[in-house]
């Protein structure tokens, strides 16, 4: 079985861009793709969520969504004001071992940060890894603070025994402060974990076809892509 959880450091800091890259890059070596999204909040029930996104962007083939709740909040407070039945860690496991039956790679995007609750007993995107087994790959931004984010998210990684696979920066500025430029070097050792890719700010604005040909340059070979993490720190200035 080869499943992906996309988590993050937060919100908004691009996990559904990356999880778009991820499919892209394998659609594009011949691999059968879907996306898995647990909960969508904050969405209509006729506006288009996470998953159409990464199906417009990736030419991904397959997509599902398990449940949507309207108001933009945590899954588990959505679900509880709009009077519905939350999303489950073994739901969310069952629901990908199924995808997984007949894709080579599913990837399974949360929302939020990696311990935001999706019901009542406080489960959350790191039970489902933990009960797939699978390893998890964490969004982080570029900027000033998401060193104590990507070290607490490692943390609690580590902590219940699942793999962080890396790091992917999910929005890279044009033009990169101090921080951001400095964070390239520190990312790694404050993660634990390597430094996996860098995706451009905007990168989701793209039009599909332009996505599709970017996306291995903003991965590194470990995700299937071309990024190198050297070069493109000599090229942002690191350290300078």
């Amino acid at each position: 079985m080869s499943v992906i959880v996309v988590s993050g450091t937060g919100t908004e800091i691009g996990k559904t861009v990356v999880t778009a890259a991820l499919a892209a890059v394998a659609t594009a070596s011949g691999r059968s793709v879907a996306m898995l999204k647990p909960a969508q909040t904050g969405v209509g029930p006729d506006e288009p969520g996470d998953v159409a996104d990464v199906l417009r962007l990736s030419g991904a083939v397959t997509g599902e969504e398990l449940a949507r709740f309207p108001e933009p909040l945590a899954p588990g407070t959505a679900a509880r004001r709009a009077g519905l039945d939350p999303v489950r860690p073994e739901a969310v496991a069952a629901a990908a071992r199924e995808l997984a039956a007949t894709h080579d790679l599913v990837l399974v995007e949360g929302a939020g940060g990696l311990l935001v609750r999706f019901d009542e007993e406080g489960g959350t995107l790191a039970d489902a890894a933990r009960l797939l087994g699978a390893p998890v790959l964490v969004v982080v931004p570029a900027g000033l603070g998401t060193l104590n984010t990507a070290t607490l998210t490692a943390e609690a990684l580590r902590a219940r025994g699942i793999e962080q696979l890396g790091v992917v920066v999910g929005s890279w500025p044009e033009e990169p402060d101090l921080a951001a430029r400095c964070n390239l070097a520190d990312l790694p050792e404050a993660a634990g974990a390597p430094l996996l890719g860098a995706v451009p700010a905007g990168a989701g604005a793209l039009a599909a076809e332009e996505f599709r040909s970017g996306a291995s340059s903003w991965l590194a070979p470990a995700l299937g892509g071309a990024w190198d993490a050297a070069a493109f720190a000599a090229a942002a200035g690191a350290g300078a």
